[in-house]
């Protein structure tokens, strides 16, 4: 996160941390998406490969045009909004398979009674939320302390490479904070009210789903 969000004067040292950074989240949202419909290994390899590419290539673009930005305050929104946005893409993306296939549902005692895709759906946007305020409060709170308290400051225009350790602690304690925070925004098992495919078109039934994020 951190070597993604660095300002950078060429192409060839923006591709490999943005490459690095995508093909890291894209890995774990598969791994750690819901497992209970039918996936195969090729299929998850296929979908891996194309969210990597794409999340690389939307996140490059805008920062080749922030390079040629020169207005300061928008240089350093705009590749935190940049990651964020395409953060949470990332996650619908990697497990579009859910809201299409459906997931697992649940009664009240834990017996298994079909698959909803509306489960699968849900559980993907508050994924794709959680990451949203993962990434993005990680990537804001360093830039905002760099540009409004230290960069002004004489100490930090004589040594500049204090301002990128200081980044670099700030980015690490606000993500240590933060993923605790996020992953506990949304319950790991929720109830939602919705048609399964082993029910009828009109039965409709309370039940628990599993939600991984």
């Amino acid at each position: 996160l951190f070597l993604s969000m660095l300002s950078v004067k060429n192409l060839k040292s923006l591709i490999l941390p943005q490459v690095s950074f995508y093909t890291y989240i894209t890995g774990f949202n598969i791994i750690n998406g819901n497992a209970s419909y039918n996936r195969r290994p090729h299929e998850s390899l296929l979908l891996g490969t194309g969210v990597i590419a794409s999340s690389s290539f939307f996140g490059l673009l805008p920062r080749l045009l922030q390079m040629r930005l020169n207005n300061t305050l928008l240089k350093k929104a705009l590749p935190v909004i940049i990651l964020t946005y395409i953060s949470a893409m990332n996650v619908v993306a990697a497990r579009s398979l859910e809201p299409i296939r459906g997931i697992e549902v649940m009664d009240k005692e834990g017996n298994v009674v079909g698959y909803s895709r509306k489960a699968g759906a849900k559980a993907v946007k508050d994924t794709a939320t959680s990451r949203i305020i993962l990434f993005g409060t990680s990537a804001f709170i360093p830039e905002v302390f760099s540009h409004f308290f230290l960069q002004p400051t004489q100490f930090f225009r004589q040594y500049p490479w204090s301002l990128w350790t200081f980044k670099l602690s700030c980015t690490v304690l606000a993500m240590g904070l933060m993923v605790p925070v996020s992953f506990s925004l949304y319950p790991q098992i929720e109830r939602v009210s919705a048609p399964c495919s082993s029910f009828s078109q009109n039965e409709k039934t309370n039940l628990f789903r599993l939600l991984v994020v």
